[in-house]
């Protein structure tokens, strides 16, 4: 029996960035559900019920959504491979000078370049024309089932933290204390989202919070207008 082939540590930085990003929408979705329903009403029962529906609504879309959404970037990349064997077979020298310009305008030394680039088109000129041209290796797809199983996860738990919340605070500080623990959690995900996307980190953070803010004063505001 073979041995299954192990994960990449790209595969496993894709898969970790979309449990990441599933938990930030469960936050968000159900802390926006929830809220706009406390906008409107008083019930407990009627938030709870509410912020159960939009958990389990938005753990399928998410699990879907993720599922497809890889899918098509797995068969772009697919293509891409078709699109680069044919290239390769019909005209070897443009696809070899391509590589050989793009590291001379780099500013390496042409002698440099002469040698790594016969080295690479030698070795594996597929290989090598995939990753110069479209920025990803071959063999390195990310499974859309392992995407798909980790937003199904994250999601339900992330949503827990404002449901939660917007259950147990006593009545008269369970909108701000929801409001204030979603923004924490943002603050987190927004902080790891940013951290596997190699973005700023602070930038990534802030923008997150802010649109959790956005997000859930609008929701409930929408429900308080509706109340009266």
């Amino acid at each position: 029996m073979k041995n299954k082939q192990k994960m990449t540590l790209a595969q496993k930085i894709n898969i970790l960035r979309a449990a990441v990003m599933g938990a930030n929408d469960g936050i968000l979705s159900v802390a926006g559900i929830v809220l706009g329903v406390a906008g409107a009403s008083t019930s407990n029962f009627a938030i709870f019920i509410s912020g159960i529906a939009g958990m389990l609504a938005g753990t399928v879309s998410m699990a879907m959504g993720e599922y497809v959404s890889v899918n098509a970037e797995k068969d772009s990349q697919k293509q891409a491979i078709e699109t680069e064997k044919l290239a390769l077979k019909d005209n070897y020298d443009a696809e070899y000078d391509y590589v050989r310009q793009k590291y001379l305008k780099k500013g390496i030394k042409p002698e440099l370049v002469e040698k790594a680039v016969h080295e690479m088109m030698t070795e594996n000129p597929l290989r090598t024309l995939v990753r110069e041209r479209y920025g990803f290796n071959l063999g390195e797809f990310t499974s859309p089932y392992a995407a798909a199983i980790a937003s199904m996860i994250s999601f339900p738990l992330g949503s827990i933290l404002p449901l939660c919340s917007i259950s147990f605070f006593p009545a008269s500080i369970k909108v701000v204390g929801t409001f204030t623990a979603v923004i924490i959690a943002l603050a987190v995900t927004g902080f790891v989202a940013a951290h596997l996307s190699h973005a700023n980190k602070l930038h990534g953070t802030i923008r997150n919070v802010i649109s959790g803010v956005i997000t859930m004063l609008v929701t409930y505001l929408i429900g308080h207008l509706f109340a009266h």
